[in-house]
């Protein structure tokens, strides 16, 4: 199955916005799967020094399941789709690497600067490289108390205009579910439950809220992916999502409390906007005593698996 048709691509030389690595170059040129992957856990989302030891064992998992992986960074001003060892250090290593949404490319590839890639911005250069999956951890989503802060993530608009495949374990749970679920409804955002019927709770493995569509192998999303293709029409992102083993889930009742307390003093403290979601993923994590970061992490692994046997189930197509 064809991937996303490729924007103009650099390999090192002349002026372009994207470097694709050798090992990526070499898997679109022949015909091989490619998943995307975010670069923002590896420079903002776990403790150094084993953020660098996460990054390798995705690509790894990756790897293992027969296709080739493309972690997506920006670096003094160019747009990498694939790392090699020295890039992927640098991100892992490098305090001053920014965090970079979407609308923060062009600024960041204009001025020269480095930085992580986050949900928006993966898609976005994933999709205008010709690549077709990408395997995330949680979604950002429309942010609890929305009818007074109008708090919504740039995740959901830049889904509605991609057409990307994005493995995921639903949302993040300090989120409004059922809101942001109506949003992706009324994008036109498609969603499917991997060997579930209920959408995923990011640290939990159901977020209580179901989903209209179950799917049980990776050939069943390669072929919902066909039937899109075939269908054609505005390009929109197709979301697979995949719970958090429960063996592996943070203790519902243990993220009900926490949650509950880190609303309460992210009211306390007037903290609004951007600075929310980290300040949350912070205190879960801090009063947890790091168990949200695990189920995290338990989630981000089962998500690249998956991934990357859509991805060789697609290109067998």
């Amino acid at each position: 199955m064809p991937q996303n048709p490729p924007a103009p691509l650099s390999q090192e030389t002349g002026r372009s916005a994207f470097v694709l690595s050798e090992e990526v170059r070499e898997a679109l040129d022949e015909g091989r799967p490619v998943v995307a992957l975010e670069s923002t856990i590896i420079a903002h989302g776990l403790p150094r020094p084993r953020n660098l030891q996460v990054a390798r064992e995705l690509e790894d998992l990756v790897r293992t399941a027969g296709a080739a992986p493309a972690t997506v960074a920006v670096l003094d001003g160019r747009a990498h789709v694939g790392l090699d060892g020295t890039r992927l250090e640098r991100i892992a290593g490098d305090p001053g690497v920014r965090k970079l949404g979407h609308r923060d490319l062009a600024p960041a590839l204009a001025l020269g600067a480095s930085g992580a890639t986050t949900v928006s911005a993966t898609a976005f250069l994933a999709a205008r490289a010709g690549l077709g999956v990408f395997a995330t951890g949680g979604l950002g989503g429309v942010h609890r108390e929305w009818t007074q802060t109008q708090d919504e993530s740039a995740d959901l608009r830049l889904l509605a205009g991609t057409g990307i495949t994005v493995v995921c374990a639903g949302v993040k749970s300090i989120l409004d579910v059922p809101a942001t679920l109506q949003r992706l409804e009324t994008l036109g955002v498609g969603v499917l439950g991997f060997g579930t019927e209920h959408f995923p709770g990011f640290y939990l493995s159901s977020s209580g809220e179901r989903v209209d569509w179950t799917v049980g192998t990776p050939e069943d999303v390669a072929e919902v992916m066909r039937a899109r293709e075939l269908l054609g029409g505005p390009p929109t992102a197709l979301i697979v999502a995949n719970p958090v083993p429960e063996a592996e889930q943070l203790d519902p009742a243990t993220h009900d409390r926490v949650l509950a307390g880190a609303l309460e003093a992210c009211r306390r403290r007037g903290i609004t906007g951007q600075a929310v979601t980290p300040f949350l993923l912070e205190y879960l994590m801090r009063e947890t005593g790091g168990a949200s970061l695990e189920a995290n992490l338990a989630a981000v692994r089962g998500n690249v698996r998956l991934a990357a046997r859509i991805a060789v189930a697609a290109a067998a197509r």
